[in-house]
């Protein structure tokens, strides 16, 4: 992650025609490059809005009103083309099969190459590579059809991939998949953060996961952002997360609920990692032997 910001909301307010209620309302946030951003909230709260317009879809492809702006690499999402701002946003939708047309796993990839006109050499070095980063090197000539659930999240990563994004936008990308092929998704996004730098803006309801991944979570209520901060930041406001919908990590409900008891932790722990070296220091406190730390 740099200090350099890659995307920046501005005062941005949206609303769709067929609602009488704004979808977006006064967002203000900056995303930084290389940033891990989880989006959380309960159901309604403005998620998927958020990465709509972070890829220009809002308000470019949808019918509503729209105030304030959206910048992604210098570019306002607004006055800009949906398929120039592909070159900068890939952006994976909650089911897959949405997403894919094409009849064969290497034309699939390929779709979005040839619309911009990439001539076949670079075409073919772009499809490879994206394939190999999510695992799916040898599976060219399958059907996407024919693919399992997970596999077919992550031909659609590797589809926005091949378009070279710097930005890498997930919408609920593992609602429809069962334990293993979450796992896949979760593992290829961490990757590309950690190994090549890619800012991950994720919109999820898998807490604990988000809060082993990312490094920063935008809380969203009403369309508004109702909290951001690390994860031990906003996780450890249990009262408030549940006033809004979103339930905290187990481990942090649980440090709460020994802080309700009289008997507090040192902070709350937001991983199991975390909570399994707090309860260790604990318990040592409470048979009076020293810290570990």
């Amino acid at each position: 992650m740099t200090s350099d910001p890659i995307i920046r909301f501005e005062d941005l307010s949206y609303r769709y025609t067929s609602s009488e209620t704004a979808a977006l309302l006064d967002v203000e946030l900056t995303i930084f490059a290389g940033e891990y951003v989880a989006v959380i909230g309960a159901s309604g709260a403005g998620k998927t809005s958020l990465c709509l317009a972070l890829t220009g879809i809002i308000p470019n492809m949808t019918m509503g009103s729209m105030t304030g702006r959206v910048v992604v690499n210098g570019q306002d999402t607004a006055d800009t083309l949906a398929r120039e701002l592909a070159r900068t946003v890939g952006i994976v939708f909650d089911n897959p099969e949405f997403q894919l047309s094409q009849t064969t796993v290497m034309e699939e990839v390929a779709l979005g190459l040839e619309n911009l006109g990439v001539p076949r050499a670079e075409m073919l070095e772009r499809i490879a590579e994206a394939l190999g980063i999510v695992g799916l090197r040898g599976l060219e000539e399958r059907s996407p059809l024919a693919l399992s659930g997970g596999q077919q999240q992550r031909l659609a990563i590797a589809a926005a991939l091949a378009m070279d994004p710097r930005v890498l936008v997930l919408d609920e990308p593992t609602s429809n998949l069962d334990p293993i092929g979450k796992e896949e998704i979760f593992s290829v996004a961490a990757d590309l953060q950690r190994e090549r730098g890619m800012t991950i803006v994720i919109a999820e309801h898998e807490i604990e996961v988000m809060a082993l991944y990312a490094d920063r979570v935008v809380v969203m209520d009403g369309g508004r952002i109702a909290m951001t901060g690390t994860p031990r930041d906003v996780f450890r406001e249990v009262e408030a997360l549940e006033s809004v919908g979103v339930r905290a990590p187990q481990v942090t409900q649980l440090a709460y609920q020994l802080e309700q008891r009289g008997e507090p932790l040192a902070h709350y722990p937001s991983t199991l990692e975390e909570a399994v070296g707090l309860v260790d220091d604990w318990e040592r406190q409470r048979a009076g032997e020293p810290d570990r730390l």
